[in-house]
């Protein structure tokens, strides 16, 4: 802070013959306005400033130092409602996942939603509405069986689709074939005709990558397979998950292999660990 004194001279010896003339200029002063010394930087600003720094470079300093504000952080969105074991079993390089929430454990009524992370800033984002689901008629089981009429819980992939029609405009692998059919009744009676119109192989005890309809069980038979995602037919399934005509079709068109889309299914109280 600058002080008035370091506004005064030093003081130094006058020699005698110069008294005079100094008397006469302090009488001449007298006759003047006294001129005071400068206010300190602070008193004028109401700031303080660098020693040896004053006037415009000193409000250039503080302008410059001055905070400026703070940017709210921004964290990429997470998918609602899934716990940490269950976020943490989505592959890096997963940018779709369809998420199927069971009412209960017990219970074969769902919703599913298919969310895209296309921007990591971003996060995950939904890009359809609540969709009504089944599943199987028991609910869910965290160990499936062959027979238990239980849809198994986890996170599987998605990597072929297919159907007993032309699959609407999509990128996904697709085998049309005419052994898609079904017949008879379901658990409520209705009728199951229709059903693998159109179906999404859900990798759970399958190869990944070959058509619905491969045989294949690599963890054994007993270990139940042939759980797909495929139309709704009004009541609870024997493992699959079912969606309703027009949301098969939208599915289909969304689904992009190169996104490695992913599908996490459970009750709501599973996926929440």
């Amino acid at each position: 802070m600058f002080r008035p004194s370091a506004f005064r001279r030093p003081p130094y010896a006058v020699p005698a013959g110069a008294c005079a003339a100094a008397l006469l200029l302090l009488t001449a002063c007298d006759n003047t306005s006294e001129t005071a010394a400068p206010e300190p930087l602070s008193v004028r600003t109401g700031a303080t400033a660098s020693p040896g720094v004053a006037g415009p470079q000193a409000d250039g300093l503080r302008k410059r130092a001055a905070p400026g504000p703070h940017a709210p952080v921004v964290r990429p969105r997470e998918i609602p409602a899934l716990g940490p074991k269950t976020r943490a079993a989505i592959p890096a390089s997963s940018k779709q996942v369809l998420v199927v929430t069971g009412d209960d454990y017990d219970s074969s009524l769902s919703t599913a939603v298919l969310y895209a992370r296309d921007n990591p800033a971003l996060g995950w984002l939904p890009v359809t509405t609540r969709w009504p689901a089944h599943n199987a008629l028991n609910g869910w089981t965290d160990e499936h069986w062959e027979g238990d009429l239980r849809s198994p819980v986890g996170v599987y992939g998605l990597t072929y689709a297919g159907g007993l029609f032309d699959p609407p405009d999509t990128a996904f692998p697709y085998d049309r074939n005419p052994a898609f059919v079904v017949s008879g009744e379901g658990f409520d009676g209705e009728q199951l005709e229709g059903s693998f119109d159109y179906v999404v192989a859900i990798d759970y005890n399958r190869t990944p990558g070959v058509t619905p309809l491969d045989p294949e069980r690599p963890l054994g038979q007993e270990r139940g397979g042939g759980i797909w995602i495929h139309v709704d037919h009004g009541g609870p399934t024997q493992g699959c998950i079912s969606l309703p005509l027009d949301r098969m079709q939208e599915l289909l068109s969304t689904l992009d292999p190169a996104k490695k889309p992913v599908v996490v299914m459970g009750d709501a109280e599973a996926l929440e660990e």
